[in-house]
């Protein structure tokens, strides 16, 4: 019996003995008050119907039998007897029993039907409130739910959205109900859009999912997943439901993975270098489509270990087994080189680098890599080739490199050359430098110091110094040397690097030359007393430099003392206004109390001719310091300078041609190669240093250290050439002159000197004209002019700070039977004095340049049928340009 049961059973105990309580109550007083049968009768159902309302079915029943039971006993005649004589109150009893039953019924059911009533009423009460508790809950769900929520009609149009897909897109719900859904779309994926929702349309009840882009009211796109289901309304409309779940960020890691694995087989084929997986248990390999390339093989080949050794040079194959072997024995990682055999036979060499690892199933497994190093193998025999070159290069040309930390106590790296110039065997690999500083005066090491103090603190760059070498035999080596400052990533100088080139023969050229210029002023010293002291005239004048005392014979050419004296000489002279800087340098002279020689002014003799006065003088001072004025010497040289034209002419040009002699003789094969060389030694230095810097990285950059040394080793090449091509100059030989294109030759010196133009921060500009003709020309030659013409471009633009370093290479057809090639920058520019003085060998405006590059190219030029000459660029800057003929064979 269940609880409910038993209190049901317990309430209807209580109401039949309640009730029975009550009837017997009733029966006493009707007994009592001697009240017949229909009465009690009547009062016994009043009370069974009460306690109907109140009570049970079953207690109302047996209430109205034991009401009847009563009622027979006690007032049915006769009375205190169940028996019933009197067929009316058996009817009577009858009718009371029914009635009873009945109304007991009637009651019952309408007070089960009140109570059903009442309880269906908190049933909907409760339901009310729970379906709006429900209704807010879900509420609160589908508005901030972190997923994307749409509904709309079957034309497409917004009929909700919550609020969270509201704000992902940018909107309000407001601005979102009423509107296309197709708004939030793609122009080009609506017609897609269309479809998806036809389609749920069609298939009512059933989810449909699809990835797509929607647009935000920024403009800017996500990727969502839609999940969406077509429902019918109780009015029989149909809607769409949408859920969007934002994708964006998978899909971006997607992409991202996407093209990480397109970088990395990017990577690897410009890298040369494959990746492998190899299961030692299964035999089974795993390469990547670069390795395929590597092997030179088809990627539907299944790799196998018997094809790597098929393929292994025969050399190499036994080598690499054991290595294998080895590996999987011991469990270890795998590096090795070695070489492959292809099928066209050529040769690869190849370096595989592999990482042991232990799958999920216990098994060996080697994941790792094979580059191919073909190239790095060549290049490496040729840079040791090069090597080679550059060694003997540098001792035909008496050359030697060195490097040394910033504060010179040791070397970094010394070439072979540069023993031998310190008079060492390059194979003592014991020769410290302080031995080599022993062979070094004092003065001149205590210099040396000083600069390369100089240069750390200032970070200086390029920079020039002379030295002396002592050897054992005695004999004294002279040394020029160029060298820079490397300054390191924190900004300081680290290194110094240079060379030191034998100039022993020039200088020793130099002084005999110097000699020869001493003994020919000594001689014109000798033929000025002689000219003295046949017609010279003495002079002395006061602190003001007006003229105090002539010599006796000053009349004699015909300018009289009483014309003279008390006079300043550009008061009597004519030519002042015709050459006032003339003028304008002797009176800074005379006011600095300097000695001057040799002053040639014009004044008026006697007859009030013309006439040419040479005059010398010093400053005379007392034992005080005092200055008094000036003594000197002047005589008449107008008869020489008219008579004795031809012979001046002569006598500049066998100064020239002595000069000319001096250069081609001893110094211009040393001077050209300390000049040209340095360039394509410091592009291998920096090349070099940049090769170490990509090889340092992890992993090494091997493409571009690749690049490096090709560099390196087309720099030395160019520099054994510059050699070779000097050397030929000096003895003679012809010009090795092929057709050319000028721009190209231009566009080779722009790959060279680039890394000069980045380091001293330049902007360079090519205007090369398109479809030039073309020319006969030395090719190494032509490249070395527009090297020196750029290198010079860029030095003079080092001091340049409050302007763009701007490099101009222009080039272009002159007249007809001409192209030119133009080098502009927008450095301190040149005076117009100095235009055509800087092509002269030795002059230069640099405070270390030697003089000689200006003059070799324009010797270029001449040697090539062209003209290079220089002119003043505007408003800042200089130009240099050079005429070439063209090809006329190419031309025709």
């Amino acid at each position: 019996m269940t609880p409910n049961q038993t209190r049901n059973f317990a309430g209807s105990a209580a109401q039949f003995f309640l009730g029975a309580l009550v009837l017997a109550l009733v029966a006493l007083v009707s007994f009592r008050l001697h009240a017949d049968l229909g009465t009690t009768a009547f009062a016994d159902l009043v009370v069974i119907l009460l306690f109907s309302l109140i009570g049970s079915f079953a207690a109302a029943v047996l209430l109205c039998l034991l009401s009847v039971a009563g009622l027979a006993y006690f007032f049915a005649p006769p009375i205190l007897s169940f028996t019933i004589q009197n067929p009316q109150h058996v009817l009577l009893m009858a009718a009371f029993c029914a009635i009873g039953v009945i109304m007991a019924r009637l009651i019952g059911n309408a007070r089960q039907e009140k109570e059903a009533a009442l309880e269906a009423e908190a049933k909907l009460r409760r339901s009310q409130i729970e379906l709006r508790d429900s209704e807010r809950e879900w509420r609160e769900v589908f508005e901030h739910n972190p997923v994307m929520y749409f509904m709309v009609d079957d034309g497409g149009t917004v009929l909700n959205v919550n609020t969270f897909g509201a704000a992902q897109l940018g909107h309000t719900v407001a601005e979102l109900v009423g509107q296309s859904v197709l708004n939030v779309f793609l122009e080009e994926d609506r017609a897609f859009v269309r479809k998806c929702v036809a389609v749920c349309l069609e298939t009512v009840g059933q989810s449909h999912t699809w990835e797509i882009r929607k647009i935000r009211k920024d403009g800017s796109l996500l990727w969502v997943r839609e999940n969406a289901k077509a429902m019918r309304r109780a009015n029989g409309t149909l809607i769409v439901v949408i859920a969007c779940e934002d994708i964006t960020e998978r899909k971006r890691t997607e992409e991202a993975l996407r093209q990480s694995e397109a970088y990395l087989a990017q990577a690897q084929e410009l890298s040369h270098t494959g990746s492998l997986g190899w299961s030692v248990e299964t035999g089974e390999m795993i390469w990547s489509q670069e390795t395929f390339r590597i092997f030179q093989c088809d990627p539907a080949t299944k790799p196998t270990l018997q094809f790597v050794l098929e393929r292994t040079h025969p050399e190499d194959r036994a080598a690499v087994q054991r290595s294998i072997d080895q590996a999987s024995r011991d469990r270890r990682d795998y590096d090795h080189q070695y070489r492959l055999l292809m099928p066209d036979g050529a040769v690869k060499h190849l370096h595989a680098l592999a990482r042991t690892t232990i799958n999920a199933s216990g098994n060996l497994e080697f994941v790792g890599a094979v580059t191919d190093v073909t190239a790095a193998k060549q290049a490496e025999a040729q840079l040791r080739r090069s090597e080679a070159r550059l060694e003997e290069a540098q001792h035909l040309s008496h050359t030697g490199s060195w490097a040394v930390d910033a504060l010179g106590h040791d070397f970094i790296y010394r070439s072979a050359e540069l023993f031998r110039l310190f008079g060492f065997d390059p194979d003592e690999g014991s020769v410290s430098i302080a031995d080599m500083r022993s062979r070094i005066p004092a003065e001149d090491l205590q210099r040396i110091g000083e600069i390369f103090d100089h240069v750390v603190r200032t970070k200086g760059e390029r920079f020039e110094f002379d030295l002396r070498i002592l050897l054992p035999d005695g004999a004294v080596r002279r040394i020029h040397s160029v060298a820079h400052g490397v300054v390191g990533d924190d900004g300081e100088v680290v290194e110094i690097v240079g060379t030191h080139v034998d100039v022993t023969e020039q200088y020793a050229a130099r002084e005999r030359l110097q000699r020869a210029f001493d003994a020919l002023r000594q001689s014109e010293q000798r033929f000025r007393d002689f000219a003295e002291t046949a017609s010279d005239w003495m002079w002395e004048t006061g602190p003001d430099h007006r003229v105090t005392h002539l010599s006796e014979h000053t009349s004699a050419p015909g300018t009289p003392s009483s014309a003279v004296a008390g006079r300043l000489r550009w008061e009597v002279a004519t030519d002042v206004e015709e050459e006032p800087d003339k003028w304008r340098q002797h009176k800074a002279t005379l006011d600095a109390h300097l000695p001057f020689r040799d002053l040639v002014y014009r004044g008026l003799n006697r007859a009030g001719l013309s006439a040419y006065v040479r005059t010398s003088g010093k400053p005379v001072f007392d034992t005080s310091g005092k200055f008094l004025g000036y003594r000197g010497v002047s005589s008449d040289i107008t008869a020489t300078i008219r008579a004795e034209e031809a012979e001046r002419a002569l006598r500049k040009a066998q100064a020239e041609l002595a000069h000319v002699t001096r250069v081609t003789t001893l110094g211009e094969l040393a001077a050209s190669i300390a000049h040209e060389i340095n360039q394509p030694l410091a592009a291998v230095i920096a090349n070099a240093e940049a090769c170490s810097s990509w090889l340092d990285r992890s992993p090494p950059d091997l493409e571009a250290a690749r690049r490096s040394v090709e560099w390196i080793v087309d720099d030395v090449n160019r520099a054994s050439e510059v050699i070779r091509r000097l050397r030929a100059l000096a003895k003679k030989t012809d010009i090795e002159k092929t057709p050319l294109n000028i721009n190209d030759v231009a566009r080779e010196v722009v790959a060279l000197v680039r890394r000069e133009l980045l380091s001293h921060k330049v902007l360079l500009k090519l205007e090369l004209a398109p479809d030039l003709p073309g020319i006969i020309g030395d090719r190494v030659q032509l490249q070395q002019v527009i090297i020196n013409l750029v290198i010079n471009a860029v030095e003079a633009m080092e001091s340049v700070s409050d302007r763009p370093r701007e490099l101009t290479i222009r080039s272009g057809r002159h007249d007809t039977d001409w192209v030119f090639l133009a080098v502009a920058d927008s450095g301190i520019g040149i005076t117009d004095a100095d235009a055509e003085r800087m092509f002269t060998p030795f002059f230069t405006t640099k405070s270390s340049g030697m003089g000689m590059g200006l003059s070799i190219c324009r010797s270029i030029m001449e040697a090539h049928g062209g003209r290079l000459w220089a002119t003043k660029a505007s408003p800042h800057g200089t130009t240099f340009q050079f005429t070439l003929p063209v090809n006329a064979d190419a031309a025709s």
